[in-house]
């Protein structure tokens, strides 16, 4: 291994003015929780870089990692040099040494931060570049389209040499927008909602509404485990509410009011999320809707569906396609759990012609009828059990009230 350091590069975080600080602040702390388990590595920054001293440690499950993680646009293995002619020129040739694969083109891209450095960035590209080329007769530049890029990045305290530029997933840090809470079913859209959702920086809480035993152990597990890997991109523990909506399906599914049963389960469950938001301080609701995918996803019965609530729904996914969906769920490693063939409440007591254009005043009579639905909501609120989740694990499950946790 000839790479000492990586050198991180952030996405958004550059257009946030006087907040940049802050943010930057929270991607240090982001970085730091993801790379607990490795000793010894140190971080420091300059404007708009953040570097991780690896200190013999090797760079590639580091930089696996790190390319996950929420604000990172790019980052690179680098090795580090003083800012001296000879001694940025050695460095150069270790790097094209270390090329699993030797390239027939390469060019050189120097870049000279520190002004007083002797040489113009113009003329680093040459001097490396021959240097390079007399080592390497077999090699040949190739301004437009190489094969390899060196970079040269001279800074006044140390001058820093790589060729790989591995993409992260951009965004903001993870937290750094607020708080809001996610609707998880046991399906593929709404992990890849709330993935979506933490790229822009919120933290997330997750609500799952279970039916026992309608539902089973199964399909809250499979629940359990889509937000342990949720809680991966965090970096941090992701809280799991889990919610018994037993009789409130029940007491809908008996109500006679067949084709308007799916739109009534949701205005409650986003009530109920609502009060769920209001004692853990959230602002916002993460659903996995994606227009017109099915009944209840039309616009009409989206609208109707909202006004249950006055917190801000937010659905990253609103204009996907389902193969779009897929592919997201395939890279971030949540589709196959998704498939399991345990089935969540949203799918019991589904009626054969559901409504796809819900009448508001309909539906608020219907509910008026419903004397016990806000009883019911409450308890539903206080019987609320939730689990903190990490990747590798998870707490023993309690009622809402009980926050030792925190």
């Amino acid at each position: 291994m000839i790479y000492d350091q990586i050198v991180l590069r952030y996405g958004d975080l550059t257009m946030k003015g006087k907040n940049r600080n802050l943010f930057e602040k929270k991607m240090l702390q982001q970085v730091k929780n993801s790379l607990v388990a490795y000793e010894g590595i140190t971080y420091w920054k300059t404007f708009g870089r953040l570097y991780v001293k690896l200190n013999g440690h090797p760079y590639e499950p580091i930089a696996d990692r790190l390319k996950d993680l929420f604000g990172l646009v790019s980052l690179s293995p680098v090795l580090r040099t003083d800012t001296e002619l000879e001694a940025i020129r050695e460095a150069a040739m270790k790097v094209m040494q270390s090329l699993k694969t030797p390239p027939k083109t390469f060019k050189v891209s120097a870049k000279r931060a520190w002004k007083k450095y002797p040489h113009s960035s113009h003329e680093m590209n040459h001097l490396v570049g021959a240097h390079i080329l007399r080592a390497f007769p077999e090699l040949s530049v190739n301004v437009r389209q190489p094969e390899v890029e060196l970079r040269v990045d001279i800074q006044e305290e140390s001058t820093y040499v790589f060729c790989e530029n591995i993409p992260a997933v951009g965004g903001f840090p993870f937290g750094s927008n607020g708080k809001a809470m996610l609707l998880l079913s046991g399906g593929i859209d709404s992990p890849v909602a709330g993935w979506s959702a933490m790229r822009r920086g919120l933290e997330l809480e997750a609500v799952h509404f279970h039916s026992y035993p309608f539902t089973s152990e199964q399909a809250k597990d499979k629940v359990i485990e889509l937000a342990k890997r949720l809680s991966y991109f965090s970096g941090v523990p992701i809280k799991l509410h889990l919610v018994p909506f037993t009789e409130i399906q029940t007491m809908l599914a008996g109500a006679r009011h067949d084709n308007l049963i799916i739109t009534l389960m949701r205005r409650a469950m986003l009530r109920i999320t609502e009060q769920l938001a209001e004692r853990n301080g959230a602002n916002g609701i993460v659903t996995g809707e994606s227009l017109g995918q099915v009944a209840s996803q039309t616009l009409q019965s989206m609208n109707v569906i909202g006004r249950a609530t006055v917190l801000p729904l937010l659905k990253p996914l609103i204009m996907m396609d389902k193969n779009e969906i897929i592919d997201i769920a395939v890279k971030i490693g949540t589709f196959e759990t998704s498939i399991l063939p345990y089935e969540d409440c949203c799918t019991l007591f589904l009626p054969k012609s559901p409504s796809i254009n819900p009448n508001l005043v309909v539906v608020e009579r219907a509910e008026a009828g419903l004397t016990k639905l806000t009883e019911m909501i409450k308890t539903a609120v206080d019987g609320t059990e939730q689990m903190v989740l990490t990747p590798d694990s998870a707490t023993s499950a309690q009622k809402a009230g009980e926050d030792s946790w925190f």
